[in-house]
């Protein structure tokens, strides 16, 4: 472990490129069924079981969830006086995934991104407080975009949340560590669970680090082409044009957006990737009915 190299993007983003990690990740998801029965397994351990169904109109899936006790933090617990010390976050949770096992990196690129803000309701309407199951709405209105806990949330009167809302406070609170899952169209929580609810307690989202794959490096750059052949096109259009103040604004908007479009092409994600689930459907549908979960499936 730890022999990732690394691509540096600035104070708040970086990207692990993992090569000596061959074969199927421990924190991975199998699926059966053409996908729509799911399972999320770390080190071998069930956590998470997944059953797409359709109530009402087609376009509007939903996921039901079913999780068990028994996941584990990759990151070793973080002190409050980490917290309070000056870390590049991106930078301590890439070395610490580095060396840690339970984990859904396997070789590739992997992005990690310090993420401030998110739009309203992700922390609230669509974060998974309930346990052990659970209900996501894919697809409709724009998708879901939620937080999924991996393991029961404490209280907000509770010691443990009470210390981190102290931090809070401070504002020397770390981030919380979520993996993008591309399927979802959300969030896993990895990391941070207490973390998590004392910012919200405090009335406050959390401050994240998102985990996410990209593709390899010599697969990048198979749009630029058409990206290159817009962008002569209008400058083409602006050469026609009579010189002056808005043609000029026009030719600095076409580049900006040019230079931004290229420079985030290497860092697109890709699917989450998933693995067939040994036994298929019956070896799901087998352990889910030994959790009396999904009767109706």
């Amino acid at each position: 472990m730890g022999n990732a190299r690394r691509e540096l993007l600035g104070a708040g983003r970086l990207v692990l490129d993992i090569r000596d990690r061959p074969g199927s990740p421990s924190l991975r998801f199998e699926t059966a069924d053409d996908g729509r029965k799911l399972l999320l397994r770390q080190a071998g351990r069930p956590l998470l079981l997944g059953s797409s169904v359709v109530d009402g109109a087609p376009c509007c899936p939903e996921l039901r969830l079913h999780r068990l006790d028994g996941y584990r933090s990759p990151l070793p617990p973080l002190s409050a006086a980490r917290q309070r010390s000056s870390v590049n976050w991106p930078h301590e949770y890439a070395r610490r995934l580095e060396e840690a096992t339970g984990t859904p990196l396997s070789d590739g690129r992997w992005e990690l991104a310090l993420r401030t803000g998110f739009p309203p309701g992700i922390w609230e309407e669509d974060f998974v407080r309930e346990w052990p199951g659970g209900s996501l709405g894919l697809y409709c209105g724009g998708g879901w975009h939620g937080v999924v806990p991996l393991r029961p949330l404490s209280p907000p009167d509770s010691g443990r949340v009470k210390a981190h809302r102290r931090l809070v406070r401070e504002g020397t609170s770390a981030p919380v560590l979520l993996w993008w899952v591309t399927f979802l169209d959300g969030w896993l929580l990895l990391d941070g669970h207490d973390r998590a609810v004392a910012a919200l307690a405090e009335g406050r989202r959390p401050d994240s680090v998102v985990l996410a794959q990209l593709p390899p490096a010599d697969k990048q750059w198979h749009g630029a082409e058409k990206i290159d052949e817009a962008h002569e096109y209008h400058v083409q259009r602006l050469a026609a044009l009579p010189p002056g103040p808005e043609t000029e604004r026009q030719r600095d908007a076409v580049n900006r957006a040019y230079g931004d479009t290229l420079a985030e092409l290497p860092y697109a994600t890709v699917p989450t990737a998933t693995h067939p689930l040994p036994g298929g459907a019956p070896a799901w549908h087998a352990l889910a009915a030994a959790m009396l979960q999904f009767p109706g499936d």
